[in-house]
């Protein structure tokens, strides 16, 4: 179990540069994406042949491990939409409502009773999250887009944890992506109709970062995030998750200069954040058996 946490918080500080990333990364938030899922397809296909020995996956299997990855793509469109509308804190501050959501949709997809200690750990990670921010209204648009991307970063997580009881992560991921890059690609000339840009190819300094955001901050990532799904509920990964914002903002401090200084409230508001998911760590509940 504890092997389980480290990979987890490893996960968590790589999930950490995502929005980093978004913001180096000059594409619109639609080609990013795209470009993310095609890049970490590629580089999944390649492990699956020359690394992988495992048993075949009807195409019926492939289908249905591909509706899930959708939901990520879906979930990475508006989360990177809600960084481009206002900045990486905004973006990644509304990523905490995932534990909320989660708490909310995963009785109801699950057909199970509501636990009121996954909400009262929501809320303590609201509480936080409203200490840090106080939710700027001049971002609004952008915080809207962040809590949509946050309904579908839960569902995804939800659905995902039945799959990693049947397959491997490696497969699971690579039909994933592949799904995401098919599906956002025929999405993607109405997309660039209305939101149109100079290229449709990333400059040489965005090939970079793209590389590095599908190799390491995807593939990963999410091969961590299917292991650690394994042993810990889904819940108890969402809930984690919420240290990410406080990684991705101290780092937007140190390299965008945005503006939100570091005062009492931060500190104050990191600390309830932590507190969740240290309470959500150590509570017999919290443990699959």
């Amino acid at each position: 179990m504890k092997k389980s946490y480290l990979l987890l918080h490893i996960a968590v500080l790589l999930a950490g540069f995502t929005g980093v990333f978004g913001k180096l990364i000059s594409l619109n938030e639609g080609l990013l994406v795209w470009y993310r899922v095609l890049f970490s397809a590629i580089i999944l296909l390649f492990i699956k042949r020359n690394f992988l020995k495992s048993a075949p996956i009807g195409l019926k299997e492939r289908i249905s491990i591909g509706k899930i990855g959708l939901l990520i793509t879906v979930h990475w469109v508006f989360f990177y939409a809600s960084i481009k509308y206002s900045n990486i804190s905004i973006g990644v501050v509304c990523y905490c409502l995932t534990s909320l959501c989660t708490a909310v949709f995963e009785p109801l997809i699950n057909k199970k009773r509501f636990s009121i200690s996954q909400l009262a750990l929501s809320a303590l990670t609201l509480l936080g999250i409203s200490l840090i921010f106080h939710f700027d209204t001049s971002y609004r648009f952008g915080i809207i887009l962040g809590v949509i991307s946050s309904a579908f970063a839960a569902l995804y997580t939800v659905f995902n944890e039945r799959l990693v009881k049947q397959y491997d992560s490696i497969s699971i991921n690579y039909y994933q992506m592949l799904a995401g890059t098919l599906g956002l690609g025929l999405f993607l000339p109405l997309y660039m109709y209305y939101l149109p840009i100079a290229s449709l190819v990333p400059s040489l300094p965005d090939f970079g970062y793209l590389l590095l955001l599908a190799g390491f901050c995807t593939v990963g990532l999410y091969i961590l995030f299917a292991e650690v799904l394994k042993k810990l509920p889904a819940f108890t990964v969402n809930l984690s998750f919420n240290l990410e914002p406080i990684y991705a903002i101290v780092m937007a401090f140190l390299f965008f200069n945005e503006g939100k200084e570091v005062n009492l409230y931060f500190y104050i508001g990191c600390c309830f954040v932590i507190t969740s998911v240290i309470l959500q760590s150590v509570r017999p509940s919290g443990k699959k058996h």
